[in-house]
């Protein structure tokens, strides 16, 4: 191919089990799963943060959330953190964004540099380097305090205004709102106005709005290298889809939630606290609960409608036989699954999430259509995007694997050793209301997992760890980790993920090379010679002439 691009689509809390292709029953997502069938479709995917926030940034930085810092929503990146755009520009790659990042500007950083947070390079420092583009976080929400999204208005906000949607701010009156019956304006963040349609059309609603958008930058992207960061803020709530969306799946019979009451049973502190949130009360409720899923189903059909519009675009100018095609999730979503809502906690549900990848390289005809078990990362993905553009990987940064060996394997050798033990994901829940009253402050508030395959290790500071078998109890109902029965379990998983924080990337600003000039030897070369008696003693390739050392 002389021309490689990157199409690299993020979906905002879609649970895998939404999709089709990952064995949805209900909602048919024919554009998505045509992605399964042309490429691969990797079944055990873990995030590296249980956040918006933290999992994008472990996504655009391809490093572990302690690693990079940002560890909740909101959180910057560090202005000298790596991104996307870092590893692909020297690949001649051209990044550009449309959607949402939930990145922020280390504004402090830039200022100690002397960097304009409005200049050329405070943009590209401000958004995880994506310095062309639209970028959109959505979540435009009014409250009592004032508005959620600050930063001026979107251009979507234009957008829905030329259309016809006058308002302070269409967003919340237009896009997110609902009328019922009696014609009176309804806030879309509840959910049981979830059955009423969004006020605005299909065409003009944000899904629609950011495949238009996408399919226009794209058109103007010429024969240049390009990677495209689609970011579409949905089926992230508020759950009002236009119609016919939002009532394509009322009436019919919904999977039920992954719960047990014995899950309430001297749960551990930290996840019956979660339970008792407000939102999952809600959610936990099952007729609240069968209310809001047709909606979410609604949302998720929308986008799989607007990404045929797309991939089909793609075709027509060309662009379909050079493009590799990525689709993935910032994380899932309860949903009142284990009585939770939202996300934060480790359940499979929430952390391990749908990974398709269609290469269109003809290295990659014999891994076509099938499906790879091993586990995989977010933080994987910018390696395979770098191997793929033909680039070099910086590994002094890096802290997950190339999937390429994966996509380019042959039918029998789908099982590709990536000298992984284990996955880890983070959560920092300092933030939440209850931390305060667990004993815990902004600083200790934190939850590290370490999935080794079969079990699952959660270490909480302060407390107690969770275990979870997932060979014996697929559906992590039972938690292990104060059964005294499973205390050598516990000892070695938390060795093990003492091992894993003692090899995470700090060394980044030593290249791979550098450090293995060092490492062959090269102060004794220099005429460092530590510890030798005499000259005859040194190896003979680093001795000099006597009389041209002492010169």
């Amino acid at each position: 191919m002389s021309q490689k691009n990157i199409l690299f689509i993020m979906l905002d809390q879609l649970r895998a089990d939404a999709l089709s292709c990952y064995g949805n029953t209900v909602v048919d997502t024919p554009n998505i799963d045509r992605l399964a069938h042309q490429g691969v479709q990797f079944n055990r995917c873990y995030i590296q943060g249980t956040s918006c926030g933290n999992s994008r940034a472990s996504y655009y930085t391809g490093r572990h959330v302690r690693s990079h810092g940002a560890s909740w929503n909101g959180w910057p990146n560090r202005v000298d953190e790596l991104t996307l755009a870092d590893h692909l520009n020297p690949c001649g790659m051209n990044t550009y964004l449309m959607g949402k990042t939930h990145m922020k500007p280390d504004v402090a950083g830039m200022a100690r540099l002397g960097v304009e947070p409005q200049s050329e390079l405070g943009r590209f420092l401000s958004n995880a380097g994506f310095s062309q583009g639209e970028h959109d976080d959505g979540l435009h929400t009014v409250g009592v305090a004032g508005g959620y999204g600050g930063g001026g208005d979107p251009a979507y906000f234009d957008y829905l205004r030329k259309n016809g949607y006058a308002a302070k701010n269409p967003w919340a009156t237009w896009a997110n709102a609902v009328e019922d019956e009696n014609g009176i304006l309804r806030n879309g963040m509840y959910l049981k106005h979830g059955h009423l349609p969004a006020r605005v059309d299909k065409a003009h609603s944000e899904t629609a709005y950011t495949t238009d958008r996408a399919i226009e930058m794209i058109a103007q992207f010429g024969q240049q290298n390009w990677c495209l960061s689609l970011s579409y803020i949905k089926p992230h709530w508020p759950l009002a889809a236009p119609a016919p969306y939002h009532q394509m799946y009322r009436g019919l019979e919904l999977p039920q939630a992954n719960k047990c009451s014995a899950q309430k049973q001297n749960a551990h502190p930290i996840y019956q606290a979660f339970m008792e949130l407000p939102q999952s009360q809600t959610y936990s409720n099952d007729q609240y609960r069968e209310h809001a899923l047709p909606t979410y189903y609604g949302l998720v059909k929308e986008i799989d409608d607007n990404l045929g519009r797309l991939f089909a675009s793609l075709e027509q100018q060309g662009q379909s036989q050079n493009t590799m095609i990525v689709l993935t999730t910032d994380h899932g979503d309860f949903f009142g699954d284990h009585w939770l809502a939202e996300k934060d906690l480790f359940h499979d549900v929430v952390t391990r999430v749908p990974l398709l990848i269609m290469d269109p390289s003809s290295a990659a005809n014999a891994s076509r259509g099938t499906q790879c078990d091993e586990m995989v990362c977010a933080i994987d993905l910018i390696p395979t995007f770098v191997e793929w553009a033909g680039g070099e990987p910086q590994w002094q940064w890096l802290e997950g694997r190339s999937l390429v060996p994966v996509l380019h394997a042959s039918l029998d050798a789908q099982k590709v050793d990536f000298d992984r033990d284990c996955v880890v994901s983070e959560c920092d829940y300092g933030v939440m209301r209850f931390a305060k009253d667990l004993g815990r402050t902004s600083y200790n508030a934190r939850m590290t997992m370490l999935f080794d395959g079969r079990y699952k290790y959660v270490h909480c500071l302060g407390f107690d760890p969770m275990l979870f078998d997932l060979q014996e109890d697929p559906n992590e109902h039972m938690d292990l980790g104060r059964d005294t029965g499973y205390g050598g379990v516990r000892s070695q998983l938390s060795e093990q993920m003492l091992d894993w924080g003692a090899g995470l990337k700090n060394r980044v600003t030593v290249s791979q090379e550098t450090f293995n000039h060092r490492a062959s030897g090269a102060a004794g070369k220099v005429g460092i010679l530590i510890g030798y008696w005499q000259q005859e003693d040194v190896p003979v390739a680093l001795q000099l002439d006597p009389e041209v050392s002492a010169s």
